[in-house]
């Protein structure tokens, strides 16, 4: 029998391969315990026998293990004798001396029938008694249709000698007795999830292997983009090359599955090759993000959608599944993009009546946020808008505003104006992205806050369950409370206390007593209101009673997600340790609640905002890493700033302006007015940064456009002006000289400014103020008065856990501490704990490195008390997962707190944390 010389050979690579490491180790790992079977399953194009290659040529060239590869390319239409043959062939040229197989290669050439079995046994023999290990690689082995060369390849598997093992590569998974394999730690698998490029293995496919220069922001599209898939990676990077730059960043922006490289490969590869009901199916399913088994029967008309998933899934057609009971599965993107391509090329008539199927049965089945995408894209405005008014009060119970919003962008304005509801919503959205122009219309538009008579029973929300419309129906009853809400969030946007209290007022006079929710909203604007006004500790207070009308109205994500503004309060108050506890409390609470997952981002980055003004920068900085990871789903758009800010202290902590300055500028873009009193205005904020950093031209700018033109007459500046009017201050303070009698005036102001603070709420205004009052005295020559001023508020700070409002000033503050701490006393110690977090900050988080015989020093930072129960659990058995079970806390948040404790540590394992405890005696 001729058989090709090229179907025994290992194929030679026609281009730079990149290096996998993190796979090839995994492979290394089978000379330790080799398993029967390497099994590499994967759809077309993800690199299967690129890897396989890769792999057994790495070991041939470094002289390693194995010593024999039996290569064995599977084609189309191999009967058992043909792969007896191969294979017989295969291990034969393995051989080194060419001896091995011999007998069995010539009886098959003779024609002497000898069965399979007799050839199998024959083969296992010779391989038994052969010294060294031996890979026998099939490759292609999805190309496999008759059972005997199945049954034979079984029989291989299961009588292999422990130095022989079988690799395959394949489309889809084997007939073979992979379960008992697996059982037994004898079946090695690398999977389509293991074959996805990473994102620094695509860059250094499409950058260096492919010559090419993308940005790591077009990388990383890409990467998202094709999921990892090499061959989708492959098809951009050459349909990218000779573009311009711009030409590239438009490319990649539209690069999708119906480009013509990757369609054309998609439909020769995958699609045209399928049975005529398996082509179909692929194609009405295509518009579905997500499939299960009876809504693709909804869509297709027929009843056999769960045995097609589980029969395309085992087929390797580019099939997740989404879930352990395989219930739930989607398509690859680009694979999906290609099927809605074609859907459209071929039977575009079809895809309103597929889309209204699909939105039917979501509306059935209570996700009405998929069913109004579904009927939006089959072009039914109207069924869309019902379903989205159906859809809005639990929408807004979790807090789900992007859902609404994109919605309504698609809904044209008329017919939302018929719906009051959603008219009223609207004005919120514009409020929810600073569109204040915007949301007037909506929100004073003539009878908005009327509700419309009956509830929606034609079309789609007709299949809606029944609760849905009787909640509805309580939604509009209380339509009216939430309009005036609404209104309040507009003129504490613009600035009008005097409107704010009003509409908020009118909203509870509207709201009924058990609608808990619009009273919380509308006594949270009340609080808000008495915080702008600078009744801090009123603020609090109401705002407290707000949370528990939240929670009583089952609102769980806003009552946790108000901890940001109670936390601000706080701050504000200058108690940053009782703001550290409310936001402590909250992340509890919302770990073990899924409801509160829209806001856990926004507690991450509140409490670390508050480990920033306490000195615990370590802690803040694992507290924002967490944010970042849990990414833009976990927080509220409004709060999006809050982040950029936190990053600026953290910069400016370390002593690098520049990118503090880059950070509030960030804050700034990112800033949506209305939600919170601007008591801290960050234009103010950064021009504080460059005073400190010395650009006070910069600075003066600032000063200029506010048109400051000094301090009020009448002595304390009203609170929504204080924080620019201590900013003003200290720019002029930097810009005088010490003999100037404006010095001398503003130095007097400061003082009895702190003083009136002194019997007032607003806390860290008071420190604020006596902090620019010691600058002024230091200024004009008077240290002595300076530190006078200063210490009272130092030795407050220790009680209310202020530390870095002492450090943003820069040098001449740090002189000032330094002299309060050598005046010693209480106020003295607590100037030395902040001028120690300070050096702690500029060193960075690695300790020096330990001299032989040094005595060990105690961590960078201390150990909150949390931090110290993790390290304590840190030096037992448990796993990761079983430690954060222990805590009662997510994983996320346990690595939270040991990131956090590494880094006080100045160690990066487990293993160094467990170490370092026990030479500072923690353990």
């Amino acid at each position: 029998m001729v058989f090709p010389g090229t179907r025994l050979s290992i194929p030679a690579p026609r281009r730079a391969l990149v290096s996998r490491p993190r796979l090839t180790e995994r492979l290394d790992s089978v000379h330790d315990a080799m398993p029967r079977l390497l099994l590499v399953v994967a759809p077309a194009g993800f690199g299967k026998t690129t890897l396989l290659t890769q792999w057994l040529t790495k070991a041939r060239t470094a002289g390693a293990e194995p010593r024999r590869v039996a290569w064995l390319s599977i084609a189309a239409g191999d009967d058992l004798d043909r792969f007896l043959t191969g294979l017989v062939m295969a291990v034969a040229r393995a051989d080194h001396d060419g001896l091995m197989a011999a007998e069995a290669a010539g009886a098959l050439e003779s024609g002497a029938g000898i069965a399979s079995d007799a050839v199998i046994a024959g083969l296992i023999d010779e391989l038994d008694s052969a010294d060294g290990t031996t890979v026998i690689a099939l490759d292609d082995y999805h190309l496999v249709t008759s059972q005997a060369v199945h049954d034979a390849v079984d029989l291989l598997t299961a009588n292999l000698p422990p130095h022989v093992m079988v690799a395959m590569t394949t489309r889809v998974d084997p007939p073979l007795r992979l379960p008992r394999l697996r059982a037994r730690g004898e079946l090695l698998e690398i999977r389509a999830a293991d074959l996805q490029f990473t994102l620094g293995e695509a860059r250094a496919f499409l950058n260096e292997a492919m010559g090419l220069d993308l940005a790591d922001a077009e990388l990383r599209a890409l990467e998202s983009r094709t999921e990892g898939w090499a061959a989708g990676l492959q098809l951009a990077g050459l349909s990218v090359r000779g573009r311009s730059p711009s030409e590239v960043a438009d490319f990649v922006d539209a690069f999708a599955g119906s480009h013509g490289y990757v369609l054309d490969y998609l439909l020769e590869e995958v699609l045209d090759s399928q049975p005529a009901e398996v082509r179909e199916f692929l194609l009405t399913t295509s518009l579905l993000g997500e499939l299960t088994g009876s809504l693709c029967d909804a869509v297709t008309g027929r009843k056999d959608g769960r045995r097609m998933l589980e029969r395309l899934e085992r087929s390797g057609l580019f099939v997740t599944g989404l879930d352990d009971s395989r219930q739930w599965f989607r398509y690859h993107q680009l694979f999906a993009d290609a099927l809605r391509a074609q859907l459209a090329l071929r039977q575009p008539e079809h895809e309103p009546g597929l889309h209204r199927a699909a939105a039917r049965w979501y509306a059935a089945h209570e996700m009405l946020p998929e069913a109004i995408g579904h009927a939006l894209d089959a072009g039914s405005s109207t069924d869309a808008a019902e379903l989205l008014e159906l859809a809005l009060p639990r929408l807004k119970r979790s807090r789900q505003d992007l859902i609404v919003r994109a919605a309504l962008d698609r809904l044209p304005d008329d017919l939302i104006r018929g719906h009051p509801l959603l008219a009223a919503f609207a004005g919120w959205a514009r409020l929810s992205i600073g569109d204040l122009a915007g949301a007037r219309p909506w929100l004073h538009g003539t009878g908005v806050e009327h509700r419309r008579a009956g509830t929606p029973v034609a079309g789609l929300g007709a299949a809606v369950p029944d609760a849905f419309h009787r909640e509805l129906d309580g939604e509009l009853d209380e339509l009216p409370a939430t309009v005036e809400s609404y209104r309040a969030v507009l003129a504490q946007a613009s600035g009008d206390v005097v409107g704010t209290v009003k509409h908020a007022r009118r909203s509870l006079e509207f709201a009924p007593t058990d609608d808990h929710y619009t009273r919380g909203a509308a006594g949270g604007l009340l609080a808000l209101a008495q915080w702008a006004s600078g009744d801090i500790d009123e603020a609090i207070t109401s705002f407290s009673a707000a949370i528990g009308n939240l929670r009583a109205g089952g609102t769980l994500a806003s009552a946790l997600g108000s901890t940001v503004v109670i936390g601000s309060m706080q701050l504000a108050a200058g108690r940053t340790g009782q703001a550290r506890r409310a936001y402590e409390r909250a992340l509890e609470e919302a770990e073990k609640s899924p409801a509160a997952a829209s806001v856990v981002g926004d507690l991450h980055v509140g409490l670390a905002e508050v480990l920033v003004e306490q000195g615990d920068v370590a802690g803040a900085t694992a507290h924002l890493d967490t944010a970042a990871g849990l990414g833009a789903g976990a927080g509220l758009p409004e709060n999006d700033f809050r982040r950029h800010v936190v990053l600026a202290r953290l910069a400016l902590a370390r002593g690098e302006t520049g990118q503090a300055v880059d950070a509030l500028d960030a804050a700034t873009s990112a800033f949506l007015p209305g939600f919170l009193p601007e008591v801290q205005p960050l234009p103010a904020v950064r021009a504080r940064v460059l005073i400190a950093a010395g650009r006070l031209d910069e600075a003066s700018e600032w000063a200029r456009q506010k048109s400051i033109a000094g301090p009020p007459a009448d002595g304390l500046p009203d609170y929504a002006s204080e924080y620019d009017m201590l900013t003003w201050a200290r720019l002029e303070i930097r810009e005088r000289h010490s003999g100037d009698h404006a010095l001398t005036a503003l130095a007097a102001w400061l003082a009895a400014a702190a003083e009136q603070l002194d019997g007032t709420s607003r806390g860290r205004g008071r420190i604020d103020a006596a902090i620019a009052a010691a600058l002024a005295e230091d200024a004009r020559g008077a240290r002595e008065s300076a530190v006078d001023r200063l210490e009272p508020a130092v030795l407050w700070s220790a009680s209310g856990g202020s530390a870095r409002a002492f450090l943003d000033d820069g040098p001449p503050m740090q002189a000032l501490l330094a002299a309060v701490a050598e005046r010693g006393g209480p106020a003295g110690k607590r100037a030395r704990e902040i001028l120690a977090l300070h050096a702690v900050a500029r060193q960075g988080s690695a300790l020096p490195p330990r001299s032989p015989g040094r005595t060990p020093q105690g961590p960078i930072e201390p150990l909150s008390e949390r931090e110290r129960e993790v390290l304590r659990l840190l030096d037992s058995e448990l796993s990761g997962p079983e430690i954060s079970k222990e805590l009662y806390v997510s994983i996320n948040t346990f690595r939270t707190h040991t990131k956090s404790t590494f880094l006080k540590l100045g160690v990066t394992t487990r293993r160094a944390a467990v170490a370092r405890a026990r030479e500072l005696g923690l353990l």
